[in-house]
């Protein structure tokens, strides 16, 4: 069962994190820009081709890295994000969208706006899940889509489980599990949703690596703040011993991640 609140987020600290880490975000977004880029070909799979008409949003849209790829398939392109900073380096891309800061949770549209939403890695840091797909059904015409991409709980597990032989502190966020996503989206109001869970892994020479990609993009740590920060050289020794033990063949050392990739249709 899924509780109403998943996690507690301090939603003023999450924007100020994000929006912090806006100037160098690109330079550690590997991943969400592997991520975002797969997402954009389903929306082409699924028929959202360049030249559509209507309204697009890219919900959550960050530094704006998509809003260029979004732009040729609507008339009119929003993109909404938590963060003003992180608004402020979209405004720099050009790319034609209008950009608005809010709240996923309680998105600042009327009923019906929206022929399709796309949103890349930002539905995990919603503090209440089904609120936010409710309102996602909301703002979506009959027969609108919302494609989106999310962590779900296995993300980061090697990480996990080094901290662990260190402290019993939660130094990496809780993402939901699969049929935990699934009853927010039941909750939110879709039905038959298409969905597809990915095993998603990424190599680094050290672990400092992965740790300074992480604080680069604002997400060492955004749930459960008391447990924040990496401490002190001691404890990070440490880590580093027990994250050895997930050195592959290859000589990296292996972060995955657990990815849902979803189409809902508004009914």
């Amino acid at each position: 069962m899924l509780h109403e609140r998943f996690q507690a987020v301090d939603k003023a600290q999450l924007a100020r994190r994000f929006g912090a880490a806006a100037r160098h975000y690109d330079a550690h977004a590997r991943f969400q820009q592997e991520v975002g880029q797969a997402l954009l070909v389903r929306m082409s799979v699924a028929g959202m081709h360049e030249g559509l008409e209507g309204r697009g949003l890219d919900l959550g849209c960050g530094t704006g890295f998509f809003l260029p790829a979004l732009a040729g398939r609507c008339s009119e392109l929003i993109g909404l994000d938590l963060a003003p900073g992180m608004l402020a380096q979209a405004a720099l891309r050009g790319s034609g969208a209008r950009l608005l800061c809010g709240d996923a949770e309680q998105l600042p549209f009327a009923d019906g706006t929206f022929d399709w939403v796309f949103s890349s890695l930002a539905l995990q840091w919603c503090e209440r899940p089904a609120q936010a797909f409710a309102e996602l059904h909301r703002v979506l015409k009959p027969g609108g889509r919302l494609l989106f991409s999310t962590l779900l709980a296995e993300s980061l597990w090697q990480l996990r489980e080094a901290w662990r032989t260190v402290d019993e502190c939660a130094h990496v966020n809780r993402f939901l599990s699969l049929p935990q996503l699934q009853h927010a989206i039941a909750t939110g109001g879709f039905s038959a949703p298409v969905l597809e869970s990915l095993a998603w892994s990424l190599g680094y020479p050290e672990l400092n690596g992965l740790l300074r990609d992480l604080k680069g993009i604002g997400a060492s740590q955004v749930n459960d703040q008391r447990h924040g920060g990496l401490g002190n050289r001691q404890r990070l020794l440490r880590l580093s011993e027990a994250y050895e033990a997930h050195r592959q063949p290859d000589g990296l050392l292996a972060a995955s991640y657990e990815v849902c990739l979803g189409q809902l249709i508004r009914r």
